[in-house]
């Protein structure tokens, strides 16, 4: 101390300096940003200066902060301008160096991150994530060097678990999982190493698997497949190959293995298509072979793109006898405006004559066949619409369609094109049409065009312009109009002249005026006055004579204008009744609900078309008439003959019951069952007829039991008797202690059953509805099913039945005028399968005609589940094409046309 004397005041200044050099380092310290270097990583900010905005001197969060670099120094300089508060602030932005990223990362890692400043590189151990916008990468340890944007992925290993988390790389709809990944950010260029690749439905195995770009990869040494299992079923071996994402996968050539064993066979190249969407290409066919068609190609084809709003597709079958078919099928579509699909189709058929008597080798046939579907969306113009749905063609066409026993036998057609025009908030309607309908058994087809309906709806003269108060019961008489011209050829296919066509030409018109008045109610009674005036316009007239020399009835057709009308006057009461019986103290039905609905009508019809009806011989007898229309056999129906002064009245009824449910735990859950749909029973009595005075016994019933099988019915009961010939005689059949005769009748039931699926998935969730579908698309889909059964496979479901009985008769005059016959048809539809194994699926479906007691159609099939794969095996032993067909083929669509097929079928002339 005496030796090192200091003045105090030097030892002040020292103590000072040191003082504020510790709180100068301090400040340095806390105000270091070490977000700068994040920022950079990143982060990207627009070079060009911004604009000075007004800052609120209330906001501490409105002051900008500076930005620095990753030397820490400040870049931005803030200017504040003002006496008392912050105006405004200008902002120098910052030019950022090249390494840095155009979108941020996100990253995390289970065990540790570490971040080396200096070297701007980055590491994540354990279970790391990184996401760069649609890059995803996921990897035991991942490193990344901002400088030259490489990212590497590695995986672990455990000595008890063995590998850890490898490295997993997803961009797009492409995935990839590897050993090591060395991937650049910037350029999207990479190298991965024993690298499990996914590219839509194809997997590849590469030993080296190199990106030179975002959508282009090369493989080499890979196996290649659809299956989806780490050791798949089957696979290609190829030793390079290349992917372009989203659009193709081309190889050289590769050698086919199964279950790891190489096949002595290899294909020079693979091209496998990734395009999703849709995109033109051809459409391969499937070989064939027949000893009534020859060998054949079917199904061949091209599908073309022709724009956003139009495209087609053409298919066509060929067989080394001579016969061929086309199939050309444009499909166009425009959002709120309009869509539909044409289809023609032209078909030659040479079919080989197998029996010994024919005089001709081939049996020769042309026919064509046309489908369009259209239809204008309403919001396109209000008011105005425009449809069509035509089925045509030539009537033996549906006979040579091969394969599809479903349209073999379809030989009812009918075709529609309607114009539509509402007006006056929908006043007024008028439709323009053009209708067809052919029947392919007789070759007989009726063309109507145009039709043209014009309808108003009900009017109310009596009713006060301003509405106020309780409306007076004569304000609610109403009028309306129902307006409608017919125009109709008719003609043979076979013997089609244009002449014969004008021959059959008829027309007719047709007005209805109805006229209602709603009373108010008395008590529990509906009561509802009308007056119903109706015209008809006729162009010919048929004139039935007999003719004693030729002893028949000779048949001359007038032309000419005729009409005839018909007026009604009618009051109808209508009520509803309900009953209910309750069970309080059963466990299981709580009650049963009786509803019933009666009414009763008085009606009075003059006859005014007397003149129209004439009494003809019919025999040489001389004993036996019959009574025509002269107004029959026309586009346009005859009113019925005689007066009609009297009561009509019927009765339906509705059962249903209440059960307690199973499934609602809650106290008192219950559930509505119906028993009786409807059961309706209708009849009349005409006081002022001569003869014939009780009207016909009309029956219906329907009814869903245990809410699966649905039952409909209906008959016609005469209470007269019936002579010798058949004809009614006016005899009531009660006084013999009969009802009466059914005269005709139908009973319709059908079900569909299933076992519960396996994995618990209900129907919608299975099979969900696409309403984008045209019902001329969902129609040609499910005749694809039908061809196809053994592809619509599900065998989650064990057992599944579809079962239809249908039975009508009816009675109808025969060609001779005299005798009436009774026609009975009779058939029977089931259709389903059941799994053998879990893996092995038989089915079919069949159609029984109880009239000829013979099997019209039978199809069966028998399906194997093979995971990526399947076989299927199809038998038609029964209808007018037999056939038998093997198929072997993956699932997947890429490789759909890698099958192996043998099909085989016979033609039964």
């Amino acid at each position: 101390m005496k030796r090192y004397k200091t003045n105090i005041n030097y030892l002040s200044v020292a103590l000072t300096a040191m003082l504020l050099s510790a709180i100068t380092f301090h400040i340095q310290a806390k105000d270091k940003n070490f977000s700068s270097f994040f920022n950079l990583l990143t982060e990207f900010k627009d070079t060009t200066p911004t604009r000075k905005t007004p800052i609120d001197t209330t906001s501490v969060d409105t002051i900008i902060k500076p930005l620095q670099d990753t030397t820490n120094k400040n870049l931005a300089d803030t200017s504040v301008t003002g006496n008392d508060s912050v105006n405004a602030a200008t902002i120098d932005t910052l030019d950022f160096s090249k390494d840095s990223l155009d979108a941020p990362i996100d990253y995390s890692a289970e065990d540790s991150g570490v971040l080396i400043i200096p070297s701007k590189q980055m590491m994540l151990y354990g279970k790391g994530k990184a996401n760069y916008q649609d890059i995803k990468l996921d990897a035991n340890t991942i490193l990344y060097d901002q400088q030259t944007q490489i990212i590497k992925a590695y995986g672990g290993t455990d000595t008890s678990k063995g590998v850890l988390n490898k490295p997993e790389l997803t961009q797009g709809s492409s995935k990839s999982i590897s050993d090591t990944i060395f991937f650049n950010m910037k350029t999207q260029r990479g190298l991965t190493k024993n690298t499990f690749y996914n590219e839509g439905e194809i997997y590849v195995n590469a030993w080296v698997f190199k990106k030179i770009d975002k959508n282009v990869g090369y493989g080499y040494r890979t196996t290649f497949t659809t299956c989806n299992l780490d050791t798949p079923h089957f696979d290609f071996r190829a030793k390079k190959i290349k992917i372009i994402n989203d659009k193709i996968a081309v190889s050289g050539p590769a050698y086919p293995e199964f279950e790891g064993v190489p096949m002595p066979i290899a294909i020079p190249f693979g091209i496998f298509p990734l395009t999703r969407g849709r995109h033109s290409g051809l459409l391969p066919p499937s070989f064939a072979q027949s000893e009534d068609f020859g060998l054949g190609l079917e199904n061949m084809g091209y599908y073309k793109v022709l724009g956003d709003n139009w495209d087609v597709t053409v298919r066509g079958n060929l067989y080394t006898y001579g016969g061929w078919s086309l199939n050309i099928s444009p499909e166009y579509y425009k959002r709120y405006k309009y869509r539909g699909n044409l289809t023609l189709s032209l078909q030659k058929t040479k079919i080989l004559n197998s029996s010994a008597y024919a005089k001709e080798e081939f049996t020769v046939s042309n026919g064509f066949f046309i489908t369009w579907n259209h239809s204008t969306d309403p919001k396109a113009r209000p008011g105005t619409t425009f449809s069509a749905s035509v089925r045509a063609g030539s009537t033996k066409y549906n006979q040579y369609v091969t394969n599809n026993s479903y349209t073999n036998f379809q030989n009812q057609l009918s075709s529609s094109i309607t114009w539509n025009k509402t007006w006056n908030q929908g006043k007024y309607n008028l439709s323009i049409a053009g209708n067809h309908d052919q029947n392919n058994n007789l070759g007989l087809i009726n063309v109507r065009l145009p039709t043209v309906n014009f309808s108003a709806t009900t009017i109310y003269p009596l009713q006060r312009k301003e509405f106020a108060g309780t409306p007076k019961w004569y304000e609610k008489l109403g009028i309306s109009y129902n307006g409608t011209l017919l125009n109709q050829f008719s003609f043979y296919d076979s013997a089609f002249n244009f002449q014969r066509l004008l021959d059959t030409a008829q027309w007719g018109v047709e007005h209805q005026i109805p006229i209602s008045l709603s009373l108010p109610p008395l008590g529990p009674l509906i009561i509802g006055p009308s007056i119903s005036y109706a015209e008809r316009w006729y162009g010919q007239r048929i004139l039935r004579t007999w003719n004693d020399k030729l002893k028949k009835v000779d048949t001359t057709i007038k032309r000419g204008f005729y009409q005839a009308r018909e007026v009604s006057f009618g009051v109808s009461l209508n009520t509803r009744i309900f009953g209910t019986l309750n069970f309080p103290k059963s466990k299981g039905i709580t009650a049963i609900r009786h509803e019933v609905k009666p009414f009763v009508s008085f009606s009075y019809k003059p006859d005014l078309v007397s003149q129209y009806y004439k009494t003809v011989q019919i025999d040489s007898s001389g004993d036996n008439f019959y009574t025509f229309s002269e107004l029959d056999g026309g586009v346009i129906g005859s009113f019925s003959q005689g007066r009609f002064g009297g009561i009509s009245f019927g009765i339906d009824n509705l059962l249903e019951m209440k059960v307690k449910d199973k499934k609602d735990t809650s106290e008192g859950g219950t559930k509505k069952v119906k028993l009786i749909d409807g059961l309706g029973i209708t009849s009349g009595y005409n006081f002022i007829a001569d003869s014939f005075q009780v009207s016909p016994i009309s029956l219906s019933f329907r009814s869903t039991l245990f809410q699966k099988v649905n039952l409909t019915g209906s008959a016609s009961i005469d209470p007269y008797d019936i002579d010798t010939f058949g004809r009614r005689v006016d005899k009531l059949l009660w006084k013999k202690g009969k009802i009466g005769r059914f005269t005709n009748g139908s009973l319709a039931l059908s079900t569909s059953l299933k076992s519960k699926s396996k994995d618990g998935k209900t129907e919608e969730e299975r099979i969900p509805a696409d309403e984008t579908l045209t019902p001329d698309e969902q129609l040609q889909q499910l005749n694809y099913v039908r061809e196809n059964p053994s592809e619509f496979v599900d065998f989650d479901i064990p057992w599944s039945v579809q079962l239809s009985l249908s039975l009508s008769f009816y009675r109808s005059l025969s060609p001779n005028l005299r005798d009436y016959i009774t026609n009975i048809n009779s058939n029977l539809n089931i259709n389903g399968d059941f799994s053998l194994t879990p893996k092995w699926k038989i089915g079919g479906s069949t159609y029984f005609d109880f009239k000829t007691a013979k099997i019209q159609t039978l199809t069966m099939f028998i399906t194997r589940e093979m995971h990526c794969w399947q076989l299927a095996i199809n038998v038609t032993p029964v209808g007018l094409y037999r056939s038998f067909n093997i198929t072997l083929n993956p699932k997947s669509g890429i490789l759909r046309d890698l099958k192996i097929n043998r099909s085989r079928f016979f033609y039964s002339q």
